[in-house]
């Protein structure tokens, strides 16, 4: 007999039907009569119930099915009349795969703090909390990738390993096959990294965004989504080192058409949530976050605002004026903080903000510049309880103003040759942006730490699992 997931058990009418279902006990109760078995299988956040008549299997062996122990299970499918579940398995056959000592399984029926499931990430993706993040992490996937599909864009694998650094903030984690107790080094003291594997230094990449921007002036419209790594050394709930981004570029597109494909992808992915992961967001919303539903709901109708940073920071004053306090100062020039962005969301305009125009002093040197000379084509879009979810640019096309501009804030135009040639060679007006995926999903699943939200967190002293 073919085995059945448990999501499509639950599904079934089909009263009396053989069925085979497989799976981890999650708990077991009952007397001395009969044991009722909460199976899951990783399917659906519901278990299914199996009853089982003691007289029919014996003590000795229904004693290690214990929590956490793994079953198949062949019987009955009959209709429950208990509340919570609409269908139940009688079981005439059960085969213990493998058993989980009570005294050492880690995950017994009691309620665990996040903290301490992050200690055993190798086996928190068996809790219901966890089971619910991962499937939602799939669903976001495929909504990412049938979103761009749909629209004509093309797939584009941009390198991890990198001789450059697109943000020049120089936090990359480098990458060597040099004898770290014996590096040669030459005669000014910087090391030799001619006997390195790449014949220079090399690092992971903290982003896929200017490999990116060469195929759209090829292929049109592209995007990226894979890891990406920054040896920023930040502890904070809303860091990772290594992380995952979607960065989409495309030819002629100018900071408009930006905007607007930002707002479409980011209201179609919470959009397929809604959807698609109905009882998981159902489970988190009654767990964690009781606005959880509603937030995403208040999302996916309406624009967003549209507004230039400058009137942004006006707003800000106006508040500080009126009484509002905020832990980092506001001024023009300055980078708004988490803080700042979440006054303009949740309390300003109670709705998902654009900012664009920022001071180009505070952004990254492939930014087209504004004719004010002050301010260039950016764009953040900010969303409740999480802030910036999503930064992007009109990338300047112009070569002389692109390098000029990476030699004003020291990014080694030898280093990037590559990219400027593209501004030789039928330069064309382009943009894009760089969504951070674990920050889509802080929204999504209404979790308040990044590091429950990816299956093995990597942050600074823990590379564990």
């Amino acid at each position: 007999m073919s085995r059945t997931v448990i999501v499509e058990a639950l599904k079934r009418s089909d009263f009396g039907s053989d069925v085979n279902i497989k799976g981890w006990v999650r708990t077991r109760r009952g007397n001395k009569n009969v044991s009722f078995i909460a199976i899951n299988d990783g399917s659906t956040v519901h278990n299914i119930q199996v009853v089982v008549d003691i007289e029919k299997f014996g003590d000795e062996f229904l004693k290690p099915i214990t929590t956490g122990a793994c079953l198949s299970v062949k019987g009955k499918l009959v209709e429950s009349l208990g509340q919570g579940q609409s269908v139940e398995i009688h079981a005439e056959a059960i085969e213990i795969y493998g058993s989980a000592d009570p005294e050492t399984y880690p995950l017994q029926k009691k309620g665990h703090t996040l903290e301490f499931l992050r200690e055993i990430a190798h086996l928190r993706p068996r809790t219901n909390t966890f089971g619910a993040i991962f499937r939602i992490r799939h669903h976001m996937a495929m909504a990412i990738h049938t979103f761009f599909h749909e629209k004509g864009f093309f797939y584009f694998h941009t390198p991890i390993i990198t001789g450059s650094d697109c943000e020049g903030a120089g936090q990359m984690f480098q990458v060597t096959t040099l004898n770290l107790y014996d590096l040669k080094k030459d005669d000014a003291g910087a090391i030799d990294y001619n006997n390195d594997f790449f014949g220079k230094q090399s690092s992971l990449t903290v982003s896929g965004q200017l490999e990116g921007e060469l195929a759209a002036m090829a292929l049109g419209s592209i995007y990226t989504f894979g890891p990406t790594f920054r040896a920023e050394n930040s502890n904070t709930p809303r860091h990772l080192s290594e992380f995952w981004m979607i960065e989409p570029e495309v030819a002629f597109n100018e900071i408009e058409e930006n905007m607007q494909l930002a707002q479409d992808f980011i209201q179609y992915c919470i959009r397929w949530a809604l959807d698609k992961c109905k009882d998981d967001l159902e489970f988190l919303c009654s767990m964690y976050d009781k606005e959880l539903i509603e937030r995403l709901n208040s999302v996916v109708g309406d624009d967003f605002i549209r507004l230039s940073y400058t009137e942004g920071v006006e707003i800000l004053e106006t508040a500080i004026a009126k009484g509002q306090k905020f832990e980092f100062p506001v001024g023009w020039g300055t980078d708004l903080q988490s803080e700042h962005e979440r006054y303009l969301v949740e309390q300003h305009f109670k709705k998902p903000v654009i900012l664009t125009d920022y001071p180009k002093e505070i952004k990254s040197f492939y930014m087209k510049q504004n004719d004010d000379g002050k301010t260039v084509r950016a764009m953040d879009v900010l969303f409740p309880k999480i802030g910036e979810i999503i930064g992007g640019s009109q990338r300047e096309e112009d070569f002389t103003k692109l390098q000029n501009r990476a030699e004003e804030m020291g990014v080694p135009t030898k280093d990037i040759w590559w990219y400027l040639d593209t501004r030789r060679f039928g330069t064309a007006p382009h943009s894009g942006f760089g969504l951070g995926f674990e920050r889509l999903l802080l929204f999504v699943t209404g979790m308040s730490n990044i590091r429950d939200v990816i299956p093995f967190p990597r942050t600074p002293n823990n590379s564990e699992f």
